[in-house]
């Protein structure tokens, strides 16, 4: 391990003996972990074995910047952390360089989260998630928190999940998160993403991919504070994938809402196609959901279902929802979008889809497209 210290970065590898004396409180620094296992001062790590890797992330504190080389990493236990950094002394976990790594959780026991973040002031960036038991990533109360470039693939559960109370000033950017599957629910649980069962102010997701789940590609119930998604395309979500015959998986593109929470989430700019029900749904969230220059195309059901709420759409495009364009109640106010009296609708340059399933530009941006694009500089997502 070599520690950065002082302003100029003068660096140095430490022996055991010296790692002993700094955990002793020598210097008046932040205790980390060596790649020997000896404790040393919090600085820069680089792990290349999986024993490192669950040895850097268990022992992080505040200041700890963890580097994981490339390679396939096979943790035999949850890798968690219970410590926080601060607003300027953050934890940092993330690939070396642009080497690719990838974190499997086909070895865990059954019921296994393959990683879960219980602090504040992470940033978790590069890395890929897949094959856990269950959950792929939970972060729990988190303030502060950053996870970008992100991929959380063929999990047993949601890929990617905020939770819990005290969710404040978190940034999800450029998450994929496809693949989940929840067999032992044959398909009902596992989202792309879900922001649930808490609160917390000041939390975003753009920029991601949340595509072909068991479940929906968004799920927000009973997350009580308003929550920002922008940029965002669910798609393919709901159908059954893994031919279970009992398979329950809904398949909502954008679920903003449920179980009795009364929320204005905001929504701009994001596009759901061909999931197998809504595009987007308030799911009995009566709150005034603010839902701004949308695209719903080719979903089994209604492209934008808000039959109970007070939501508030503007300049958002459907077409081709086999439900039909818009199911809305007498409360929702309506305005601007194709369905509405005097608004034409404009033509895509291009309906065919697989270029959004593309590479990703090279710092993470959703890949270029000209799917479910119009030109329009008025209605429907601009698909960037």
């Amino acid at each position: 391990m070599r520690l950065s210290t002082g302003r100029h970065r003068r660096t140095r590898t430490l022996s055991i003996a010296a790692a002993v004396a700094v955990a002793s409180g020598a210097g008046g620094v932040c205790l980390g972990l060596t790649n020997d296992g000896a404790r040393a001062a919090s600085a820069t790590v680089t792990v290349s074995t999986t024993a490192q890797l669950e040895a850097a992330v268990r022992n992080a504190a505040a200041g700890a910047v963890i580097q994981v080389r490339g390679g396939t990493y096979h943790p035999t236990a949850t890798l968690k952390s219970t410590a926080s950094g601060t607003a300027t002394n953050r934890i940092t976990l993330q690939a070396y360089g642009s080497e690719k790594v990838r974190i499997d959780g086909s070895r865990l026991p059954a019921g296994s989260w393959l990683a879960g973040i219980h602090g504040s002031y992470w940033t978790v960036q590069n890395l890929t998630f897949r094959n856990s038991p269950a959950q792929g990533f939970v972060v729990t109360s988190s303030t502060g928190g950053v996870f970008r470039n992100l991929v959380t693939a063929d999990n047993g559960d949601t890929g990617f999940t905020l939770r819990g109370d005290n969710t404040v000033g978190n940034l999800v950017q450029n998450l994929d998160s496809h693949g989940n599957y929840d067999a032992a629910g044959h398909g009902q649980n596992a989202d792309g993403i879900a922001v649930k069962f808490g609160s917390g102010t000041g939390n975003r997701i753009t920029g991601a991919r949340l595509h072909d789940n068991s479940d929906d590609g968004l799920d927000l119930w009973q997350f009580s504070t308003p929550i920002t998604i922008d940029h965002t395309w669910a798609f393919g979500n709901g159908r059954n994938r893994w031919n279970d015959a009992a398979f329950e998986g809904n398949g909502n593109g954008f679920k903003l809402g449920g179980g009795g929470v009364v929320v204005a989430h905001v929504v701009n700019d994001d596009a759901a196609w061909d999931n197998t029900l809504h595009g987007f749904t308030e799911n009995s969230n009566t709150g005034a959901i603010v839902l701004n220059r949308n695209t719903a195309y080719a979903n089994a059901r209604a492209g934008f279902y808000f039959a109970t709420g007070k939501a508030r759409l503007a300049r958002n495009l459907a077409v081709g929802n086999k439900g039909g364009l818009s199911e809305l109640g007498s409360s929702t106010v309506s305005a601007a979008n194709n369905w509405d009296g005097g608004v034409s609708t404009p033509a895509f340059r291009s309906t065919d889809a697989t270029t959004a399933y593309g590479a990703r530009e090279a710092d993470g941006a959703l890949p270029a497209t000209t799917f479910l694009t119009t030109g329009s500089t008025t209605i429907g997502s601009t698909m960037n």
